[in-house]
């Protein structure tokens, strides 16, 4: 996933992406939550503007990460989703 235009949602994620998303995970592994909320935030605004991230797909991509989260994490991305779709 080069940006969040290749992501279609839940419902239709081609296995490729998952092992993508395990890739981008891993390369923030041991980076602060500060560089990685720059990242997101990048992303989103960059997708926003050229109109090719819309609500829904960030709803998606919070359904996808959700679950390999803890409370708390969680707690903080549905925050940051909500962030997001208000650009």
């Amino acid at each position: 996933m080069k940006d969040f235009r290749s992501y279609e949602g839940a419902s239709s994620v081609p296995p490729e992406w998952s092992e993508e998303a395990k890739k981008l995970a891993a390369s923030f592994q041991g980076k602060g939550e500060g560089e990685l909320m720059r990242a997101i935030y990048s992303r989103a605004l960059e997708g926003k503007r050229n109109g090719t991230l819309t609500n829904e797909q960030i709803d998606a991509f919070y359904a996808q990460f959700a679950p390999m989260l803890d409370s708390g994490k969680r707690k903080k991305l549905a925050k940051v989703v909500e962030e997001l779709k208000k650009m």
